[in-house]
């Protein structure tokens, strides 16, 4: 049985340099970096500077940094969100996940970046800023 201790324990993380912004839109941003629509709103993840203002609906006001787990993660692999968000969450840090095909992001304040990060490395994680 694949463990998320396998994958954190030496595991390639990122930081994206660019600052994000957390919407709800009117539509899809072609420049975005997520768009995520369920069957009430459109949920956009957009460097700040590219977010249109006229497609804003509401937006978290705080800057978002994206961390990026570099690896590829298999679809039956179990609790790897679960280590990750507990280790956080020991810190009060708020975050938003988006789980890609096989590569997760994990999204943070910028004021929490520094806690955050401190938690991937006591799990095992090699972070690098991109």
């Amino acid at each position: 049985m694949l463990k998320a201790e396998d994958y954190l324990n030496n595991g390639e993380v990122y930081i994206w340099k660019e600052k994000f912004a957390v919407a709800k839109t009117k539509h899809f941003i072609k420049e975005a970096f997520a768009s995520i629509q369920d069957k009430s709103e459109i949920t956009t993840i957009i460097e700040r500077h590219k977010l249109p203002a006229e497609e804003v609906i509401e937006v978290d006001e705080d800057d978002w940094r994206i961390i990026t787990f570099d690896m590829l993660l298999p679809m039956n692999l179990v609790g790897f969100i679960a280590k990750i968000s507990n280790a956080i969450a020991e810190e009060s840090v708020s975050i938003l996940y988006i789980s890609a095909y096989s590569t997760d992001h994990l999204l943070v304040q910028e004021k929490d970046l520094q806690k955050a990060t401190a938690k991937l490395k006591k799990l095992g994680c090699r972070i690098k800023e991109k």
